[in-house]
């Protein structure tokens, strides 16, 4: 059994978990962001806990929110997208 996350899947395979494919035009694109909200999330941890200067915590977290907002605003791009649809608008 090939276990991986759900983004790499996405990106490299465009295999969408299945409870989100109905939702999901554009897999690639969607994956991206999912890889961008993963780092991010790590991005937080590391400047929120680890980063005991008080002037680059702040910094560091500020920016991990500015990349986990493109990172949403990605994974909306994904959903919206005009991505090839297979079929008619019904699954």
């Amino acid at each position: 059994m090939d276990v991986r996350c759900s983004g790499c899947q996405s990106v490299t395979r465009a295999w969408v978990v299945p409870m989100n494919r109905r939702h999901i035009r554009a897999p690639r694109i969607y994956g991206w962001g999912q890889l961008v909200v993963a780092f991010t999330l790590c991005w937080q941890l590391a400047f929120g806990l680890m980063v005991s200067h008080s002037g680059v915590r702040p910094t560091g977290t500020l920016t991990g929110g500015a990349i986990l907002l493109a990172g949403v605003i990605v994974m909306m791009v994904g959903r919206l997208g005009g991505g090839k649809q297979k079929g008619g608008s019904t699954p």
